[in-house]
C-alpha cells in the first residue's frame, strides 16, 4: 500500500512539473512574439518617426484570442530578416500591426501582409492587406462600419473609414481589383473559429478620407 501511495505521489509531482513547464513555455512564446511585434513597429517608426508626427499612442496587442499555434508561429518568425513597409492601426479595436511586403507564411505569421499586385501603400487604387484569422486579424470581427483605420508609412499617415464588411466564398474573384477611389481592403479567412481550411473570406473595405 505504501509503495502505491509513493508511486501516486511521484505521478502527481511529475504532472505538476509538466504543467508548470508547459505554462512557462507558452509564456515565453507570448513574450517572444510581443518582442518581435515591437521590433517591427519600431522599425516603421525609425523610417521617419511617424508615431511622433501623428500623435498616436502605441497600442499593445491583445493576444488572448490567438490560437496557440499562431502564437508559436509568430515567435518562430521573429528571427527572419526583412523590415516592414509600414504599420496598420485601428484604435477602435486596439489593433496595431507591422506590414510586410508579400503574402508569405512568414509575413502572415509576424504581421499583416501587403498583397503583391495591389496598389503601393502610399498610392491610390486598392491596397490589399491579408492576415491570419487566428492571429492579428481575428480582431477584425470587432470592426464596425464607420471605424477609422490609419495606414502609416514613414512620416505619412493615411486615414481610411470602413464602408463595407462582407463574407464571400474563398473562390470569389475581384476582391482586390483596382478601384476608382483610394481603398484599403483587409482580407482574412472566415469563420474566425473553424477547424481546418476555412471555406470563406472576411472582407473589410475602407475608403481614404
Amino acid at each position: 500500500m505504501s509503495e502505491r501511495k509513493t508511486a501516486l505521489a511521484i505521478a502527481e509531482l511529475s504532472a505538476l512539473a509538466l504543467g508548470i513547464a508547459l505554462v512557462s513555455l507558452y509564456g515565453a512564446a507570448r513574450a517572444w512574439s510581443e518582442t518581435s511585434r515591437e521590433q517591427g513597429l519600431a522599425a516603421v517608426r525609425a523610417i521617419g518617426d511617424s508615431s511622433a508626427a501623428t500623435g498616436l499612442t502605441p497600442l499593445r496587442p491583445d493576444q488572448s484570442g490567438w490560437s496557440r499555434q499562431r502564437v508559436a508561429a509568430f515567435a518562430q518568425s521573429a528571427s527572419n530578416p526583412g523590415a516592414p513597409e509600414g504599420a496598420l492601426r485601428i484604435p477602435a479595436i486596439r489593433l496595431e500591426v507591422p506590414i510586410y511586403h508579400g503574402a508569405t507564411e512568414i509575413n502572415l505569421n509576424r504581421g499583416a501582409a501587403h498583397v503583391a499586385g495591389t496598389s503601393e501603400l502610399t498610392a491610390g487604387g486598392n491596397v490589399g492587406l491579408a492576415g491570419h484569422r487566428d492571429g492579428f486579424f481575428r480582431k477584425l470581427k470587432e470592426l464596425r462600419l464607420g471605424h477609422e483605420i490609419d495606414l502609416e508609412v514613414a512620416q505619412r499617415t493615411q486615414r481610411y473609414r470602413v464602408v463595407a464588411i462582407r463574407v464571400v466564398a474563398a473562390a470569389e474573384e475581384g476582391i482586390l481589383s483596382a478601384t476608382p477611389v483610394p481603398t484599403l481592403t483587409l482580407v482574412t479567412c472566415y469563420p474566425f473559429y473553424f477547424v481546418g481550411s476555412a471555406p470563406e473570406r472576411y472582407i473589410v473595405s475602407a475608403e481614404r478620407l
